[in-house]
Parts: C-alpha cells; structure tokens; sequence
C-alpha cells in the first residue's frame, strides 16, 4: 500500500508539472518573453541578488516548508489516512502550485515587490494597508507557532541544539566559499556537506540540555540577526545547505515508502467527521474535518505566507522569470510530496514505533519516530539513533529557515507600513524604518506569544490566518491575470480561490466561536488567558480585514480589463 500511495503522489506531481505549469508558463504568463528581472536590474548585494535556481531553490523551499508540511499532516491524521492525503494532493494542484507560481511571478513583474503592494496597485490604497495589516499578523503567528516548535524540538534532545549551532557555521563558511572565494558553488557545495555531516557528529557528540526558556531568548536573537544581515551571508548558504536535507530526507523516505510495500494499518483510512484536534493546554475540542481542514493542514497542501517568501525574498533574486516555474510551481509540488511521506510513514509504521501511545504523543513525536522506523527498517544502512537524530534536526531547521525568512518579511512589512509618517512624523519614521527596530518588534511579539502557548494552541490560529491570506493572494491574482495578463484564464484560479475564501472564513468564525472561548475556561491559568486574549484579538481583526478586502476584490472585479 505504502508503494502504491507513493507512486501515485510521484505521478499526480509530474504530470501537472510538466503539463498545467508550463502551458501557465507559456500561455498565460509568456515567461519566455519577459524583461531582464529586477535581481539583475536592480542588483544591491544585500536583497537583489542573482541567484542559481538551483541555490534559489533551496533557499525558496526551505523557507515555504518549515515544520508546515511535518506537523500539519501529523495532526490531521487524527481524522485517518485517507481525507487528509485528498486535500493534501487537491490542495496542491489546484490552488498551492498556482498561488505560489503567480505570486512569485506577479512579484517579478513589479520589481520584487511584496504582494502588498501588488494588492494596492490592482485593487486601491485601502487594499494594500488592509493587505499589510493581514501580513503583520500573519508574520507575528508565524514566529509564534515555530518558535515553540523549534525550542520543544531543543529541549527535547539536547543533540539537535548544537548540531543546528555547527550547521549554522557550515553555512557561513561555505557561503563564503561559494561567494567570495574562487572555489564557487561547486566546491562550496562540497565543503557545506562535509561539514554538514561533522554539525551531525559534533551535536551527538556534544548533547545540551537547557530549559525551553533559555531556547525561546536564543532564538529570538538568533532570527532578529539573520533577517537583518545580507542575505548572502548567513540566510542564503544555510538555506541552500538545508536543501540538502531535504533531497536526503526525500531520498530516503520516498524509498522505504516504495520498498516497504507495508499496509497502512497504524490508523484508519478514516476515523470520524470531528476528530478531536484543536484546543489549548490539551483541551481538544472535536473539529469537523470542512471547514477546520485548512487550518491543520497548513503549508502541506496550501499556504499564503508562501506568497510572502515569493515576492519578500525570491523574487528580487530569482535570475530570470523563466526560472519562476521550477522555484515556485516546483517547490510547492515537492512540500507537497514530503507532506504525503509524512502521512504514508505514520499510518505504515507508526504503531510499530510508539505502539498504543501513537495518537497520544504530540504531532512532531509521531512524525520523528516513525519516519526514522520507516527508513531504518528498510534502509538498515541508516541506524535508528542516527535516523532519530537526522529527522529531529531537519524539522528544527526547516523551521528555523521560516523564523529567520519571516522575520525579514515582517521587517519589510513594518518598514512599508512607516511610509506615511516619514512627513507627518519623522522621528517616529526614522525608529520604525530602523532595520533593527523593525525585526525586533516583530521578532519580540511572536516570541512571547510562543513563550505562553503551546504550538496546539498556536498552529490553527497561525495557519487560520496563513490560509486566508492565501485565499485574498489567490483573489488578487485573479484581477492580475484579468486585467493585466488574459482574462480568459480567470476562472482556473478564481473558482479555486473563492472555494479557499469562504471553507477559511468558515473556519476562523468556528475558531472564534468555539475554541476561543475555551482557553478562558480556567481562570487560574493567566498564560492561557493572555494568549486567548491575544489570539482572539487578532482572529477578530482578521476577519474584520478579511471582509474589507472581499469589498475591495468586488468592487475591482467588475472594472473592465486593461488587455485582452
């Protein structure tokens, strides 16, 4: 069964790889023909930088992925196999691929701008400040989610600490190998994966133990420097190095899934329509699988902050817009093959690894053991320990890649957001146009909320957010392609993106409605009420913007096309 569902993901990924992206490419957007793009334009050495697509790549993919696609359908396996590998693939084909390609490409087109600005200049003023306020929250729940994931990932095993510490000085010095040296990407290339493999045996070597505060302060230092330095300097090469992580995982876990041949038998195809998922401090509270499917599933089969890394940092330097469709189209069709391992490798081994306590160990715990099971006992070259090890880490940095890239987007988003006080208020101007400032404050606030909540508690907040800025980046897209690009086009990505907006809008009144209230259900415990307060907050100010833009995206449809 597990061969069966791995060739299937493989064949559904190609054939609309090479078939619906490149008639996109070259129908619809007509890559071929585009202007020079905005990296070689526009070069500065700290944010526009011609890159490799294949560097690109690494970096674009492990930004995108982070934990997303790991613990998203390590949750929803609650619901059984089956539902959450259906949205994973629909999800992927026919809404993520598409937003993350004409986000990146719409991007190019206006010279590396963020969506924000795309969003403005298509549907008003009032568009863009109601976009940015959507990618200020969104960035600060992000840091949030991942930001517990991260220091539980630490504190859990004192190896994966100080093997993320040394990849991140094999990430330095094999980006300056590749970009200040004559060795090149090649050569770089080589010394980043030895010493890769030394990061690995130095942190099995040198295990730290530290309470989950201590990784909560780390980490916010950590992602305030690497979103405020070049981008060449330390976020480019560890991004590109984490990439190798991903094709060993891919590698790796798409063969033992091929080989194995092993029945999906952990869990059910199918449990029951509300599985218990979402809630604070344990208190799960039975979820029905429409609309609350987006909110768990997340970045393993769509996710707006996706168009936020497309036209934050991938855009100003992707080479050419040709490239667009390997970077952006590709990178959302492999997240979306590393979310179905996720799933074939708990459902096939996961009974075996942690027995009768599978549905009760937190999402990550499920995914790391029995991924490692899986690869281990068909692979016996790849021991266990080392497996554990291996998986533990590569979750932890992927998530850190998503810290540090949101960090930098939220410094953006808060420098755009300051324009308008740079005449009415220019003191105020001056400290909020600050790039330290800016990634501080960011930086801070998602943090804390990480300090005082749990990612169960988090992560549907975040991806509630996360898919309804998907849903608003797929509605703009829409007035792009029918107004700038070929209106006959229009209804493969409007008819996608209205289904998204309302299954979301559902989904975060449920979320207001029911789980809010449950983190005030003991009032003895100040942190979760503090973090009710907070999320419900924000949730409430999102679906306030979420209808402003619906007003907006109305209003601009109807205006007749500039090209047809």
């Amino acid at each position: 069964m597990t061969t069966l569902i791995a060739l299937l993901a493989l064949a559904i990924y190609l054939i609309f790889y090479f078939a619906y992206g490149r008639v996109i490419r070259d129908k619809l957007l007509k890559s071929k023909e585009a202007p020079e793009a905005p990296s070689k334009r526009l070069q500065d050495g700290v944010d526009y930088v011609p890159t490799n697509k294949y560097v690109l790549f690494g970096h674009h993919f492990a930004s995108i992925a982070g934990a997303g696609p790991i613990t998203g359908p390590a949750m929803a396996v609650a619901w059984g196999w089956l539902p959450g590998l259906l949205w994973i693939w629909l999800g992927n084909i026919l809404l993520g691929a598409i937003h993350d390609y004409l986000a990146l490409t719409a991007s190019v087109r206006y010279d590396g701008r963020s969506v924000q600005f795309v969003a403005q200049d298509l549907m008003g003023k009032k568009a863009g400040t109601t976009f940015g306020w959507f990618t200020l929250f969104l960035c600060v729940l992000v840091v949030a989610a991942f930001g517990d994931i991260v220091a539980g990932q630490f504190a859990a095993d004192g190896r994966v600490f100080f093997s993320f510490v040394f990849f991140c000085v094999a990430a330095v010095i094999a980006g300056f190998a590749m970009y200040r040296s004559k060795l090149g990407l090649g050569w770089g290339s080589v010394i980043g994966i030895i010493l890769i493999i030394l990061a690995f045996w130095f942190g099995d070597m040198l295990p730290v133990k530290m309470g989950k505060e201590i990784y909560f302060l780390i980490i916010f230092v950590y992602i305030v420097l690497a979103s405020t330095l070049p981008v060449n300097l330390l976020l480019q090469p560890r991004d590109y190095l984490s990439s190798f992580f991903l094709y060993f995982g891919l590698l790796v876990g798409g063969i033992s899934a091929l080989i194995s041949a092993r029945p999906l038998d952990s869990i059910p195809a199918f449990t029951t329509f509300s599985a218990k998922l979402i809630g604070p401090a344990g208190a799960l509270q039975p979820s029905p699988f429409w609309p609350t499917v987006p909110l768990i599933i997340a970045c393993g089969a769509l996710s707006g902050f996706h168009s936020l890394v497309a036209s934050g940092t991938s855009a100003k330097q992707l080479k050419e817009e040709n490239d667009a469709l390997f970077v952006g189209y590709g990178a959302m069709l492999v997240e979306g093959f590393l979310a179905t391992l996720v799933i074939i490798s708990i459902a096939s081994f996961g009974a075996a690894a942690l027995g009768d306590k599978l549905m009760a160990t937190p999402a990550l715990g499920r995914f790391v053991n029995s991924f490692a099971l899986m690869v281990s006992t068909n692979l016996p070259f790849l021991p266990m320990s080392f497996m554990t090890l291996f998986t533990a880490v590569w979750v932890s940095t992927f998530a850190l890649t998503t810290l540090d890239t949101t960090n930098r987007l939220g410094r953006y988003i808060v420098q755009e957001m300051a324009e308008p006080l740079k005449e009415k208020n220019p003191s105020t101007y001056k400290i909020l146009s600050n790039k330290w400032v800016a990634s501080v404050v960011i930086a801070f606030l998602g943090i804390f909320l990480a300090w005082s909540g749990g990612y169960n508690t988090m992560w549907p907040a975040f991806s509630g957010a996360n898919q309804l800025l998907a849903s608003v980046v797929m509605l703009t897209m829409a007035i792009w392609v029918k107004k700038k690009l070929n209106p006959k086009y229009v209804m493969s990505v409007l008819i996608p993106a209205a289904f998204l907006w309302i299954t979301v809008t559902v989904a975060l009144i449920w979320y207001e409605i029911v789980i809010v209230p449950v983190f005030f259900a003991d009032a003895s415990k100040t942190m979760n009420i503090v973090t009710g307060i907070i999320v419900g907050i924000i949730n409430l100010f999102m679906l306030i913007l979420n209808f402003i833009m619906i007003n907006s995206f109305l209003k601009n449809y109807k205006l007749k096309p500039e090209t047809a």
